[in-house]
């Protein structure tokens, strides 16, 4: 081993606390939190970890164990330690490698891949050698050691792997030494054999490809392994080999296909989910639509039969009909991420043109969950049983199979499953009725053509279903008797019922409100306020769609949706509270000022109000109220006034307490980098009381402490993209109602905003241009004609505004915002920017034309008519002598401009320079 000794006093207080942060109390895990990050400003603090982890041989493997997994953690610090703790530090990882103990050695190949895949093999091929070694070891424990540590970085950093080093490629011999091992005795050593050659598809791997013939024959011949895990690692090869080299595939493909239908349907469901991948592999290329579509008839169904909950589901699923009343835990409540403001254009109805709804209950009606990146630490998970509900299985890739053929065979999938469908959905056993639902649920965005006339006796259906008697029943699992409750069913139904919310809105007929949106409204709201928590979560996420859809519809009707979703604020615990402000919030956005009517106001604000004086600055349950208010706010408009004192005070403070904040951060980076989402939704929600109230707030303005404008330009130059775009978005509305009190801020504003305004922004970036382009034309309206203060900033908004318009790569919706400010500013200062119209003349027309009417679009066209018509008769005078036919068919053209709107005509013309002016009049006579 390297010559590297520890210090004895550093190495007594690393391990001194590794021993302490055994010790769960929440204070001492903060100190030691503490303690680790200032550990790892040490040169050397991962060669004493290494040493901990190989040498210290008295001390519990426990201890050890942890100090394996804390260098494994900072392998990075390797690139910047000394040379000499780095050599030590990968010595004692390989010496680590054959400890006697499991734990450590288990530890050591951890570690041993977090340092390769750091190092990359190139540069530390000593330890490829030694792993590809250890595979002809006759010692098997030794074998799979090293085959373990080998597949997890051929999963990891698969590219890393395929490299030259010293003039020869080590793929190029561990490819046929993987291939040979798929033949070995051990299942854990073909297992690992498969699982490594497969990694290598999705990168295009030379060193596999020129034996891809010898790769695909092993497959078949370890299809029918005895091994559940051989035969997962078959099914997942055969997924990556269609992704990547499906032409490999298709002459087999009668035989592949059997095999993965046979596999789908196996008893072991980890082989029975990767076979089902498969499907939804297959379905998400159109290039091979032409193979899957004649397989329909037997891959439907099985997928169909894939979505029935099996025993393991029902176990991590709590079936207590009446749980409404049960506090969550807290490990229930998963992160939300909250973005900024966006002001986007609504484009008209044609391909691509609608952007996706906003998803509530994630894929196939369960919650979804936001999947942060794994913890480094894989200590004990306490939380395993509750994950469980809510991973990845069979059923949902199921479901997401069939909603992608939906989408890509339409009709003939129905045709296909009309009959076993309809089976399920009648069927006496509540789990098959169940999984019908979920699968109509699943084939609805591909599928509503066709089952549009089926729909009239579907909908009814599910809304019959909703009122599925309570009744238990018993699943045997394990030699227990599991009793689960119908919420189950009540809840899919409820996502069903959003997913066909577009068929049900339609304002076509009274009929088809009283039969069918009706009685989807008043069913979903009865399940809002469900006993049953996995319900009320269902159905208000349901009945937030069906707001999104209906929009004006539900105004008639507002008063009984408020005091339904009011009374659920006394019924809901933490985690749907936040699914209940989203509804709310939808409910503002769907009827707009509609609920400005004083009734719906009393019903509504002292809920509100009630958790808002509940709530301290810091809670994070403040974040969703706020979210919700936000649309509250303006769509009470004036209504609002009552309540917007305390409510912009807080505001003010929360935005300049977390400036206050990020700067103490940003001086002591040590420090944990506060939570934006508090910064991002209070300058949301003071843009939504801008929005409502206009001119109203400005005396609030005026005497805030610390002065909101200057905390807003502070904003515009924040590191974090959302606070910028949520800043961005202020300044706009702020523009449009308050701009008597912006103004005097704008050169600070500006300077800030040109920046912002990038051709090709990075993709965390988009949303801040958008709303810095929007703004920009706002600003440039109230600013008004000619006037001499804009015009400084005219050239290099434009200048930086036409290479967003012309750029290739630029986001669409900054194509579009872009546009629009282009015309505005045209429009209000023509002169300065007609001489560019040439340049982008095509392609501001082509970014609108899609656009839905609106002011905004209004605004802009009449800018760019403005613009079109000075560059027109710019030219025309340049003429010095004009044929007579020509001269007459410009005095044709400009009379008639001036006689069809003759006030019009003198506005347009009143901006246009002294010089065309005298010549239009001397020449034309107009």
């Amino acid at each position: 081993m390297a010559s590297w000794t520890p210090q004895p006093a550093g190495l007594q207080e690393i391990l001194q606390t590794i021993h302490d942060s055994t010790d769960m109390n929440t204070a001492v895990q903060r100190s030691i939190t503490q303690k680790l990050n200032q550990f790892t400003r040490a040169p050397e603090y991962i060669a004493y970890l290494a040493y901990i982890l190989s040498s210290m041989t008295q001390e519990e493997d426990r201890i050890r164990t942890i100090a394996g997994y804390l260098l494994k953690n900072n392998s990075r610090l390797i690139l910047s330690a000394p040379q000499g703790v780095a050599h030590f530090v990968k010595a004692a990882v390989l010496e680590a490698f054959n400890d006697s103990s499991i734990m450590i050695r288990n530890a050591a190949s951890q570690d041993i891949v977090a340092f390769l895949g750091v190092l990359e093999p190139k540069n530390w091929p000593e330890c490829l050698q030694l792993l590809v070694g250890a595979l002809d070891s006759t010692d098997l424990d030794k074998q799979e050691a090293a085959f373990n540590a080998l597949e997890k970085a051929c999963e990891d950093y698969p590219r890393k792997m395929d490299v030259e080093i010293g003039g020869t490629r080590p793929l190029d011999y561990m490819i046929p030494k993987f291939l040979s091992l798929t033949e070995h005795p051990s299942a854990k050593m073909r297992s690992h054999a498969v699982a490594c050659l497969s990694y290598f598809v999705p990168i295009n791997c030379q060193s596999l490809f020129v034996h891809i013939d010898s790769f695909i024959a092993c497959l078949f011949k370890r299809a029918s392994d005895d091994d559940p895990s051989v035969r997962r690692h078959v099914c997942q090869a055969l997924v990556l080999l269609l992704a990547a080299r499906p032409e490999k595939l298709m002459p087999e493909m009668p035989n592949v296909a059997e095999y993965m239908l046979y596999s789908t349907k196996d008893k072991n469901e980890n082989v029975a989910l990767e076979a089902c991948e498969f499907w939804l592999t297959f379905a998400e290329d159109a290039d091979l639509a032409v193979y899957l579509h004649p397989l329909l008839g037997k891959v439907a169904p099985v997928l169909l039969d894939c979505m029935v909950y099996g025993e393991d589901d029902l176990l991590w699923l709590e079936g207590d009909a009446e749980d409404a009343a049960v506090p969550d835990k807290e490990q229930d409540i998963k992160p939300r991420h909250y973005g900024g403001k966006s002001h986007g254009l609504e484009r008209d109805v044609t391909e691509g043109g609608d952007a996706p709804p906003k998803p509530r209950i994630g894929a196939y009606g369960e919650e979804q969950i936001d999947s942060d990146e794994d913890d480094d630490y894989d200590g004990d998970d306490d939380d395993f049983a509750d994950e469980m509900s809510t991973e990845w299985n069979l059923r949902k890739c199921a479901a997401a199979a069939l909603d992608v053929l939906a989408v890509r065979f339409g009709a003939d999938l129905l045709n296909v499953l009309l009959a076993p469908l309809k089976d399920k959905l009648w069927s006496n056993d509540w789990l098959q009725r169940e999984s019908g639902i979920l699968a109509l649920g699943a084939m609805a965005e591909g599928c509503i053509e066709a089952i549009e006339p089926h729909l009239s006796t579907l909908v009814p259906y599910l809304i019959n279903t909703l009122n599925d008697p309570k009744v238990r029943v018993a699943t045997r699992l394990d030699n227990q008797w599991l009793t689960v409750m119908q919420p189950l069913v009540r809840s899919i139904t409820c996502w069903t019922l959003g997913r066909y919310a577009s068929w049900t809105t339609q304002d076509i007929s009274e009929e088809h409100k009283n039969q069918y949106f009706i009685p989807t409204m008043e069913g979903l709201l009865r399940m809002v306020l469900d006993n049953n928590k996995r319900v009320q979560e269902a159905g208000c996420s349901a009945f937030a769609t069906l707001e999104e859809d209906a929009g004006p519809l539900l105004i008639p009707y507002l008063e009984p949706v408020l005091r339904n979703l009011v009374f659920a604020f006394d019924l809901y615990q933490h985690k749907n509270m936040l699914i209940l402000y989203d509804a709310v919030g939808t409910l503002a956005d769907a009827v707009g000022r509609a609920l400005q009517d004083p009734r719906y106001v009393e019903i509504l604000m002292p809920p509100l109000t009630a958790k808002w004086g509940k709530l301290k600055d810091d809670d994070d349950n403040l974040i969703p109220l706020l979210e919700c208010l936000a649309s509250v706010t303006i769509a009470m408009g004036q209504a609002f006034f009552p309540y917007a004192g305390p409510v912009f005070d807080r505001c003010n403070t929360i935005v300049h307490n977390s400036l206050l904040q990020y700067q103490q951060y940003q001086q002591n980076p040590e420090l944990e980098e506060p939570d934006k989402s508090f910064l991002v939704v209070a300058l949301d929600l003071l843009s939504g009381l801008t929005q409502g109230l206009g001119p109203q707030l400005e005396p609030l303005i005026q005497i805030s402490q610390p002065n909101l404008l200057n905390l807003l330009t502070v904003c515009l130059k924040h590191p974090q993209a959302p606070v910028r775009q949520s800043a961005y978005a202020l300044v706009g509305d702020l523009a449009m109602g308050c701009f008597s009190l912006l103004r005097g801020h704008m050169p600070g504003i500006m300077a800030e905003l040109i920046l912002q305004l990038d051709p090709e922004p990075k993709l965390e970036f988009i949303s801040a241009s958008n709303n810095a382009a929007w703004s920009v034309g706002e600003v440039a309206l109230r600013y008004g004609r000619d006037d001499p203060e804009f015009q400084q900033w005219v050239n290099p908004l434009i200048a930086r505004l036409i290479p967003i318009l012309l750029h290739p790569k630029a986001p669409r919706s900054l194509h579009e915002n872009a546009a629009v400010s282009i015309g505005r500013i045209g429009l209000m200062h023509p002169a300065l920017v007609a001489p560019h119209l040439p340049e982008f003349a095509q392609a501001w027309c082509q970014a609108l034309y899609e656009i839905r009417d609106n002011e905004e679009k209004d605004s802009a066209f009449r800018g760019f008519c403005t613009l079109s018509l000075l560059w027109f008769c710019n030219s025309i005078v340049r003429w010095n002598t004009p044929s007579p036919e020509l001269l007459n068919m410009f005095q044709t053209l400009l009379q008639g401009f001036q006689q069809h709107d003759p006030a019009a005509w003198a506005a347009q013309t009143a901006s246009f320079p002294p010089a065309i002016q005298e010549r239009l009049a001397s020449r034309f006579g107009v």
